[in-house]
């Protein structure tokens, strides 16, 4: 029920997935009477039962009562709207009745929730938000934290790092993932004091664990996929994410306004029409789905809050590939903490 669009592109997406992938499961949790409307409208095929399920039976609906809305107090919401869409949502996670949780709600309420409701892998001191971003050179680059955690410690971003390679090895297939710490300047002197307490720690895993570990990269150097990973704290990483997704906001807008400023510039964009189509496709970072928080004991998965169907489909594979690749199981053992 959380979200700009919700719950209309929720279930549009889910939808999708379900048509897409015959092996997954869906449980639409929220309003029941708000997502029947909304499967009715896109001729959802209806089983027979008092079970509300759709789809063969494959997408089911888990009625909750109330809705925590994006100005709600995180902690406080948690507490007090046992009935929500995210609280029944992620109880099913931790009682095993489901393997991920998606959401595109309040990223307060699903952070507090997830550390909370589902809780952590033991040894996993926080679990950062981790989305994948599109480089220029055709890779990915995942950046972790990307606003879970505003305060965090070196130990943190040790752990970060760490699990950070376990998903970019096991989910994607990079091996021998490169890490890089987020910093100020590339020489191993510079940074504030979190990044000079780290820096050694991160040097250690390299030699004791065979960490790929590059040393520092810069902001602008994100999207040009020198890094991997990129490791930082979660205030840092969620304004490299916004100023990011603000940039190409205004360059998009920028390009258009050319286009069409005069008869020459519209022929031209006429011409580059299905080049530019391309470029900015290869750069959606919504192909890739949400930011999973990595470090739980379940998967909860954090799309944009003006997700589209296609971003929520997405997310949904990303689920099932986090699930069959098991890696939560990697970063339990890889981790040093057990299972």
């Amino acid at each position: 029920m959380g979200g700009d669009n919700a719950p209309a592109e929720i279930v549009k997406g889910c939808l999708q997935a379900l048509k897409k992938e015959a092996e997954i499961q869906v449980l639409l949790v929220g309003k029941e009477e708000l997502i029947r409307k909304e499967l009715e409208k896109n001729s959802a095929q209806k089983d027979a039962g008092e079970d509300a399920s759709y789809c063969g039976g494959r997408l089911k609906i888990v009625n909750a009562t109330e809705v925590i809305e994006t100005g709600d107090a995180p902690v406080a919401s948690i507490r007090s709207k046992k009935d929500s869409s995210i609280v029944v949502g992620m109880k099913l996670v931790r009682n095993k009745e489901a393997d991920a949780f998606v959401s595109a709600g309040s990223s307060g309420a699903i952070l507090v929730g997830g550390q909370v409701i589902v809780g952590r892998i033991k040894g996993i001191e926080r679990a950062p938000f981790a989305p994948i971003l599109p480089t220029d050179n055709g890779g990915v680059t995942l950046l972790l934290d990307a606003g879970a955690n505003v305060d965090a410690r070196s130990s943190h971003l040790k752990q970060f790092a760490q699990m950070g390679a376990i998903y970019m090895e096991h989910a994607l297939g990079i091996k021998n993932p490169k890490v890089a710490i987020l910093n100020v300047g590339l020489e191993e002197e510079k940074g504030n004091a979190l990044v000079k307490e780290t820096y050694p720690l991160l040097k250690q895993m390299k030699e004791e664990k065979g960490m790929n570990f590059i040393g520092s990269i810069e902001a602008r150097e994100v999207t040009h996929g020198y890094a991997d990973v990129c490791v930082c704290e979660g205030f840092t990483g969620n304004m490299v994410l916004k100023m990011m997704e603000g940039t190409a906001s205004s360059v998009l807008k920028l390009m258009k306004k050319a286009m069409v400023s005069n008869l020459r510039s519209k022929i031209g964009a006429l011409l580059l029409k299905p080049a530019l189509k391309t470029a900015l496709a290869d750069l959606d970072g919504s192909k890739f789905g949400g930011a999973p928080m990595l470090g739980l004991n379940g998967l909860v998965v954090k799309t944009h809050g003006n997700a589209k169907a296609n971003e929520i489909c997405n997310a949904l594979m990303q689920c099932k590939t986090f699930h069959e690749e098991k890696i939560n199981e990697f970063i339990a053992k890889e981790t040093g903490v057990g299972a």
